[in-house]
């Protein structure tokens, strides 16, 4: 399988050296087959410096235009370049590089289209706030999705790449991730999850709850409205 492991970045000097080292100890990374692919989105630190240092694609915004549009600029090079599937993770070290090899068999052992990192069945690593948050939008996701989704937020997935080729991103921030599983599962697309390890520094994070929640309620009214307009 031809894989990108796809990493949105922003700020991200201090951790994404470790990040790609972890990825880089992957006995099955090999160049030409797995690629790492960092998207620098408009970092004001050495980020794009430490990304190719660490021996990854670097592919730059001019200035920082959100986590969506980082992504979206990930799976276009995918596209672009014949991959098979993605593997989206964080660049803050809170992904186990280590289980990369995992989520790709899930999805092979469950033929899904999508597979998620779940973090849900260890909340107790889980800051409480983030806890109330991942299960309320993840029962709005699951209900639109029409699949039983338990962490809709994690930014830890394996996507084929014929569901990038079908999937339209509008959303540009945060809430592009709930936009690709509502619209992923409403085409028909299997989402499945697999438990994994999600390490918790207590380093900023660069979520803004007002403006981020603010995004979700409209892309949940949104969906609702096309729901609707379709009669599903």
């Amino acid at each position: 399988m031809k894989l990108a492991i796809l990493i949105p970045a922003y700020d991200a000097a201090a951790t994404l050296p470790d990040v790609l080292a972890d990825l880089g100890r992957l006995a099955r990374v090999r160049a030409g087959e797995w690629a790492r692919v960092v998207v620098d989105d408009g970092s004001r630190d050495a980020t794009a410096a430490a990304a190719g240092s660490g021996g990854a694609i670097v592919l730059a915004h001019a200035r920082n235009m959100g986590k969506g549009a980082a992504l979206a600029t990930g799976f276009s090079f995918a596209l672009s370049g014949r991959y098979d599937a993605v593997v989206t993770m964080d660049a803050d070290g809170q992904h186990a590089g280590g289980e990369v090899p995992l989520l790709v068999d899930a999805a092979e052992r469950l033929g899904a289209d999508i597979v998620v990192g779940s973090r849900m069945h260890d909340v107790g690593r889980m800051p409480p706030l983030r806890i109330f948050s991942n299960r309320t939008t993840s029962a709005f996701v699951s209900r639109l999705a029409g699949q039983p989704i338990r962490d809709s937020q994690s930014g830890f997935r394996f996507i084929r790449c014929e569901v990038l080729r079908q999937v339209r991103l509008t959303c540009r921030r945060y809430d592009a991730e709930s936009e690709l599983l509502i619209e992923a599962g409403r085409m028909g697309f299997v989402i499945r999850e697999m438990p994994v390890r999600t390490v918790y520094s207590g380093g900023a994070s660069h979520i803004d709850h007002v403006r981020d929640t603010w995004r979700f309620l409209r892309l949940v009214g949104r969906s609702l409205a096309a729901r609707g307009r379709s009669g599903a």
